[in-house]
């Protein structure tokens, strides 16, 4: 059985890069589909130059899919504990990432209680130190 619900979500990125940690935090409404052991996740933001970016992150026991379409593309995968690549296309150009996953944490919104999303990562773009990066969403069902 799918269930597909109405949610709010807060997106809170992390970066730490030699000492220096930056924060972003993006509020949007989205819709999260829930099947078996999968959970799919949608929502869009506007950029600061006004241009959508639409999110598709299917969530799985073992692994993570954020795919990113709009004003910028990629396909990032987060594995537990294995290197991923994958190249991000914005409009200055193409990035290369490579990502070690070290931690995974989904508890699914339930009723009233909220849900989260947690991974911890870090990211060598086109073969620079890696930062470290810490990605957290929480989801409130909305009724």
């Amino acid at each position: 059985m799918t269930i597909k619900s109405p949610v709010s979500l807060k997106m809170t990125m992390e970066i730490n890069d030699r000492g220096t940690k930056d924060v972003t935090i993006i509020e949007e409404k989205g819709q999260l589909l829930e099947k078996d052991t999968t959970a799919i996740l949608t929502f869009s933001e506007s950029n600061e130059n006004d241009e959508q970016i639409h999110s598709f992150i299917t969530i799985k026991p073992d692994s993570i899919s954020v795919k990113r379409s709009g004003a910028v593309n990629m396909h990032q995968k987060f594995i537990r504990k294995q290197i991923t690549e994958n190249v991000y296309r914005h409009e200055f150009g193409t990035i290369h990432m490579e990502t070690t996953t070290d931690q995974i944490i989904y508890q699914p919104p339930e009723g009233q209680k909220q849900g989260k999303l947690f991974i911890s990562y870090s990211t060598s773009l086109n073969g620079d130190t890696p930062r470290r990066h810490r990605l957290t969403i929480t989801l409130n069902k909305q009724s």
